[in-house]
């Protein structure tokens, strides 16, 4: 059983409201952070903070991001009800559960096993019906292509051409580009050769590292 207090939902009604404030419209993206209990997905010494609008660790040097970079990245995604969408970096699997709470079909990848194993146990736990993975997020799911959204929670150095080849025509690619900070670029697939990119402002993510998993 999960344990959610009137003092978790209250936190959590603040927290809507303070990204609301920083600029989060979409009231689908808002209903989810508004729905889902941020504090299953960390360990229990941060629950007291788990409401708070910042990054915090989640193991492996790893971090939960901000909830309104979550927010902020779902929200560029213009997500419809039963879209596929590819995540690649689960993580906590929080990120995971905001889609799943939007009604995405949602297959994840994440390239740290504790992690992987964690998170999809706490997946479970909430009944999310996410599809996870434990691989390489730089080659994508190939056999399940094509995706209709593809939204990547780590900082990459370029755009990855496998993950854009396993995107419809149409689709958006939501991805942080650059070394110490990043850039937020949502990048739409017009035809199998033409990319239109979109940027919004600069964010900071853990590195998206190639061929490694651990």
């Amino acid at each position: 059983m999960i344990a959610d207090s009137f003092k978790h939902k209250g936190l959590r009604k603040a927290l809507v409201e303070e990204i609301g404030r920083k600029g989060i419209t979409d009231k689908a993206v808002l209903d989810a952070i508004g729905a889902i209990p941020r504090h299953i997905f960390l360990d229990s010494s941060l629950d007291n903070i788990a409401y708070q609008d910042k990054a915090l660790p989640i193991g492996c040097d790893q971090t939960i991001s901000q909830p309104f970079t979550v927010a902020f990245q779902t929200q560029l995604l213009d997500l419809k009800p039963n879209e596929k969408v590819l995540e690649i970096g689960t993580g906590s699997g929080y990120q995971t559960s905001v889609l799943c709470e939007m009604k995405a079909r949602v297959f994840t990848i994440e390239r740290h096993k504790p992690l992987y194993v964690r998170a999809k146990s706490v997946l479970q736990l909430m009944k999310y019906n996410a599809k996870c993975y434990f691989g390489d997020g730089y080659k994508g799911l190939p056999s399940y292509a094509p995706f209709d959204k593809i939204i990547i929670t780590c900082g990459a150095k370029s755009i990855p051409s496998d993950l854009v080849a396993q995107l419809k025509i149409g689709g958006f690619l939501i991805i942080p580009i650059g070394e110490q900070t990043q850039e937020m670029y949502r990048i739409t697939k017009k035809t199998d050769s033409e990319l239109i990119k979109e940027k919004f402002g600069d964010f900071k993510f853990v590195p998206m590292l190639n061929n490694k998993e651990s």
